[in-house]
């Protein structure tokens, strides 16, 4: 009898040592880490600081875990407590096995971002959130199934089919999420524009400020917030300003009916050495066109077409300004006027326009 009581003194001796144990260990890995990770070199062992890092930061759960873990199963209980005991420690297992794997997704973040951060577009940026996401939901999930599967005691195929069943079920009610979803991969896929890129979507013309799982933001000129639904911007026809190679401009410009031929071809020649000093600012594939074109209600029509380069708008504004004056005081100083809308009235009694009107009796 006292050597039973000896015994059973031993064994709750261990458990508890055991159980203080896992709870000291992890304190200590997580000190160890903490500290190997501070004298780390910042500009060297990027990747040896990471794993220090999540290390001080994930060790104490897993190391309390398997401490009362393995306590636990020192203890002598009844046949139905056993089983009630050993579904807990099953299921504190799979919840630490869970959080492990959940933190240990933060090494794949790390890696997924140095490869982006090598690539010249910004969008695929946006497919690391995306990725960590999906793999911590997918952990999440897992991990579920095999607490399911601890305390129901079934297989996993049943288990797996009767999530099948009710995933069908919120996938039907679910229907625009998942198309949103898929919506954003044929974005990443795709790339018809990257962060910071100006677009114009559905009249809405801005900059592209995220793009998430749902949905992607774009900041308009005038400073508002849209947010476009990633299933319906992948079916729209997106205009991507930032990726034209130039800005083409098309003027008209016009002078009055009075004006002498002689007049018209100067015009377009002062109009043609105005482009001809701004040469270099024009796209060099695309010389710049001035043509006499046509005759409209009010004036003779020259037309201008040029295409500036590069594509800044700012300075697109700057180079129209400057040309708009030298043609101004060029018109100016040779005497061409420029034309606006006008009206003639023939009045009766004019000799030289005689009105032949039939009188009503």
């Amino acid at each position: 009898m006292e050597a039973d009581i000896v015994n059973g003194g031993w064994k709750y001796f261990w458990m508890i040592l055991i159980l203080l144990g896992g709870f000291v260990a992890g304190k200590l890995l997580k000190v160890f880490a903490e500290n190997a990770a501070q004298r780390s070199n910042l500009h060297e062992g990027a990747f040896r600081r990471t794993i220090l890092s999540l290390m001080s930061r994930t060790v104490m759960f897993p190391s309390a875990a398997l401490g009362v873990c393995l306590a636990a199963k020192m203890w002598s209980l009844t046949e139905q407590m056993a089983a009630l005991r050993d579904d807990a420690v099953g299921v504190l297992l799979a919840v630490t096995v869970t959080y492990v794997i959940y933190q240990l997704v933060e090494l794949m973040d790390y890696w997924m971002k140095r490869l982006t951060a090598k690539t010249a577009t910004t969008l695929d940026d946006m497919m690391v959130p995306l990725v960590r996401k999906t793999l911590r939901t997918l952990t999440i999930l897992l991990g579920l199934v095999q607490i399911a599967q601890q305390l129901s005691d079934k297989p996993i195929t049943s288990i797996l089919a009767g999530l099948g069943v009710g995933g069908l079920a919120v996938a039907l009610a679910a229907q625009d999420t998942i198309k949103n979803f898929f919506g954003s991969l044929v974005i990443f896929a795709d790339h018809p524009f990257q962060l910071g890129d100006r677009i114009v979507v559905d009249g809405s013309d801005g900059t592209v400020e995220d793009v998430g799982m749902r949905s992607t933001r774009i900041r308009t000129l005038d400073g508002h917030l849209v947010t476009v639904p990633n299933g319906e911007l992948a079916n729209k026809m997106i205009r991507n300003i930032s990726k034209r190679p130039y800005i083409k401009r098309v003027a008209n410009i016009t002078v009055t009916y009075d004006t002498p031929p002689e007049k018209v071809e100067r015009a377009i020649e002062i109009i043609k050495e105005e482009l001809d000093r701004y040469n270099e600012k024009l796209h060099p594939d695309f010389p710049s066109r001035v043509y006499f074109n046509d005759f409209n209600a009010c004036s003779l029509n020259i037309l201008v077409i040029y295409w500036f380069a590069p594509p800044e708008y700012w300075d697109f504004l700057e180079f129209d300004q400057a040309f708009n004056l030298a043609v101004l005081r060029r018109f100016n100083e040779e005497g061409i006027e420029f034309a606006f809308p006008t009206q003639t009235l023939h009045l009766a009694g004019d000799a030289n326009r005689p009105l032949n009107a039939v009188g009503v009796s």
